[in-house]
């Protein structure tokens, strides 16, 4: 294996770890720990650490350490405000055309979302979450509008997996889906707006409890 796939590989590894809440923020990392665990040399790991620190995730200090990034609320509030004004802007496309095709994956995801509440699958529910946003912003030819919201989505990410973790809000997720899935079918812009602000506006509420119940995990 060349060492830019092992970079790369290592670099996703961890980075799904601390997105899924497996690494939690403050938990203290080293290169030989992660050189050790994936059996690697040091540099793949280093240049890991590199970009996870680039991205927010990671707080390199020299001859101290590296640990995970605590979540930072002003990131937070700056993802949430930027993806609430782009899906506001797509949603009312959505409602003026959408093909029955991608209306079905919709559905089909509502179902698997469904499952995932039964089965208190959290991290994959996230998933479908954001299988869900992305269907829309795809079907309306906004891929790479979506693609951006990632690279500045991370902070918002934690604190939605972590709501997801502590079972804030299951049920009003899944109902507000529900609802945006009507108001495309039913050509509804003005409701699926409403609802599209009130889903992600969510977070803004549920982060002072996030913060009470995990303040080391906060900046």
């Amino acid at each position: 294996m060349k060492a830019l796939s092992t970079k790369d590989s290592i670099y996703s590894l961890l980075k799904d770890d601390i997105l899924k809440l497996i690494l939690l923020p403050g938990d203290r990392i080293s290169e030989k720990e992660i050189s050790d665990k994936f059996k690697v040399s040091r540099t793949p790991v280093r240049e890991s650490f590199l970009q996870l620190s680039q991205e927010g995730l990671l707080d390199i200090y020299p001859q101290k350490g590296t640990c995970v990034s605590l979540i930072d609320l002003n990131l937070v509030e700056e993802a949430r405000f930027m993806r609430e004004n782009l899906e506001i802007a797509v949603i009312k496309l959505a409602c003026e055309n959408f093909s029955q095709e991608k209306l079905f994956s919709l559905e089909m995801n509502l179902k698997m979302q469904e499952i995932c509440m039964q089965e208190k699958n959290h991290a994959q529910l996230f998933q479908l979450d954001e299988g869900f946003h992305q269907t829309i912003f795809e079907e309306c030819k906004k891929s790479n509008i979506w693609l951006m919201i990632q690279q500045m989505n991370l902070p918002f990410h934690r604190i939605r997996m972590l709501r997801l973790a502590t079972d804030f809000n299951w049920e009003n997720i899944y109902h507000q889906h529900v609802m945006i899935v009507e108001a495309i079918k039913n050509k509804k812009p003005e409701v699926a707006v409403k609802v599209i602000q009130e889903h992600l506006t969510m977070v803004v509420f549920d982060k002072e409890k996030l913060k009470k119940e995990f303040p080391s995990y906060f900046k």
